[in-house]
């Protein structure tokens, strides 16, 4: 088939371009510029990943061509963003940028360049059922699984995709990179969003969202600091607070587990076990089913339901045993034990064994 990869200069592309170079295929590599309003920054690596694609692309003898989608980023994910934050909730981009750039704008371009095919590194897995729906699947490396981020793709874009490192643990992809020659292969994995990279997150924001201070208060009401900006928070958050001690205070360092958007307040418990941040009904909004309809309400995952559902509120969370309730608005995820500050604007995602059905947007 011909196969377009997403080369994006590090190794887990890099691998995957050559395990399909060396299955037949006829490969080309595709380096996406997502983000260019500070190029030039220290915290950029834009350039940097561009000279390590065009030199993994050089060992394996493929072409690679470099498609700029910026517009198109700005446009479907960062603008959606700053609206996020704005109003006081925790977006993550990183979902946003698989559904509308890497198997949208990406995958629209593969097929008008004559692609079969698209390929990317993520670690998950993608198989068609007997029914003829395809089934979006975990990673087997759990450490590495990263179907948290690909559970808003439909049954079109599942249909031309390829993950060549389901089944791999990330210790052999490297193995391969250093023993096939690739250049890159000791590369550190990149960490964070695309656009931020590893510069200050509140540094960043302030260029875009101005500063709107405000009182924090503990749920009784007591006043206990000040902060900068509401946007600037998120729940469970426990850095950065700048929360003085005090006699009544019980010395457990405090975290945040509300936000009062009329009143610009930000509400500040203490203790990681405090009540406040934990909840074990999570309603979902704009749910997305990858099936193309809302699985059947039904029981969590237990020794007499081992196919029951597990979901997790975020990233690199085992799934938590729950039951599902489909409603008009979205649906409900109800858990067997409260979960860990679930956070308004992040993705709540469900799954049955290791299929990953949908998930939503946390309300």
């Amino acid at each position: 088939m011909k196969i377009i990869v997403g080369l994006s200069g590090g190794v887990d592309s890099a691998v995957t371009a050559h395990l399909l170079k060396g299955q037949g295929h006829d490969v080309l590599g595709i380096f996406m510029k997502n983000w260019e309003d500070d190029d030039n920054s220290e915290y950029c690596s834009t350039r940097e990943d561009l000279v390590d694609a065009v030199s993994v692309a050089d060992h394996l003898g493929i072409d690679i061509e470099v498609v700029n989608f910026a517009t198109e980023y700005k446009d479907r994910v960062f603008t959606y963003f700053l609206a996020e934050y704005q109003a006081g909730r925790t977006p993550n981009p990183d979902v946003l940028c698989n559904t509308e750039i890497k198997f949208a704008a990406f995958l629209d371009h593969a097929m008008r360049l004559g692609a079969d095919k698209i390929a990317t590194g993520h670690y998950a897995g993608v198989r068609q059922a007997a029914d003829g729906t395809f089934e979006l699947l975990k990673g087997d490396d759990d450490s590495k699984d990263q179907s948290y981020f690909l559970h808003r793709l439909n049954q079109a874009q599942l249909s031309k995709a390829m993950f060549p490192l389901a089944n791999m643990p990330k210790r052999e992809v490297r193995a391969i990179a250093e023993r096939v020659g690739i250049p890159n292969f000791a590369k550190k994995d990149s960490t964070g969003i695309c656009f931020i990279g590893e510069r200050p997150f509140r540094e960043f924001l302030e260029r875009y969202l101005p500063k709107k201070p405000g009182k924090m208060v503990t749920p009784e009401g007591d006043v206990v600091g000040a902060h900068q900006g509401l946007a600037y928070y998120t729940l469970g958050q426990r850095g950065g607070l700048h929360i003085g001690g005090s006699r009544e205070s019980s010395g457990e360092p405090w975290y945040v587990a509300g936000k009062d958007m009329a009143k610009n307040t930000l509400i500040v418990v203490q203790g990681r076990e405090h009540p406040a941040l934990r909840k074990t009904d999570v309603p979902m909004l704009n749910t997305h089913w990858i099936a193309g309809v809302a699985p059947l309400s039904g029981k969590g995952l237990s020794e007499a339901s081992p196919n029951g559902y597990g979901a997790k509120t975020r990233y690199r969370q085992p799934d938590a045993s729950c039951e599902f309730q489909p409603s008009t608005e979205g649906g409900t995820l109800r858990f067997a034990e409260g979960q860990w500050a679930p956070t308004p604007g992040q993705y709540a995602v469900l799954y049955q064994g290791n299929v990953c059905l949908g998930g939503g947007v946390i309300a």
